[in-house]
């Protein structure tokens, strides 16, 4: 069963369940694919519609950073929930040890010994952890082992 078809049977469900939030969630997501689709000229496979989740959960991510300078917790938490429901269809990502391993093995590799090389470390480090790991905190292991 590909990834579209697991969300529209999660969408179904949802709205037998009288699930509210994950109904809407789910919606915004088929209406965030199939958007990309138009855009692409093309239907995505899983791999596309990985990416149009992990760039949903990353605006529900912005917004909760934005919320919190506003102190708005009642959207804070509507944004928390749609981020879980998202993140239920994202691979696990990594933790920030293993992160910081595998840099630590970039940096070696590439024999970087200051600040200079973070973007070459970067390159390396954001090509092999696509989708395991978000670019900011892969930024801040990166720049904390160089300083």
């Amino acid at each position: 069963m590909s990834l579209k078809d697991q969300l529209n049977e999660n969408l179904k469900s949802a709205m037998k369940g009288g699930e509210k939030l994950r109904t809407e969630t789910l919606r915004s997501l088929k209406s965030a694919i199939k958007y990309a689709e138009i855009q692409a000229g093309h239907e995505l496979d899983d791999e596309g519609v990985l990416g149009v989740i992990r760039q949903q959960a990353k605006q529900r991510r912005d917004s909760i950073a934005e919320f919190e300078k506003g102190h708005r917790a009642d959207l804070i938490d509507k944004e928390a929930a749609e981020l879980a429901v998202l993140e239920q269809y994202l691979p696990a990502q990594l933790s920030e040890a293993e992160i910081e391993a595998k840099a630590r093995a970039v940096i070696a590799h590439l024999g970087v010994t200051d600040a200079k090389g973070t973007g070459q470390v970067m390159k390396h480090l954001m090509a092999e952890l696509k989708g395991q790991a978000e670019g900011k905190v892969i930024n801040q292991v990166v720049r904390r082992l160089l300083a």
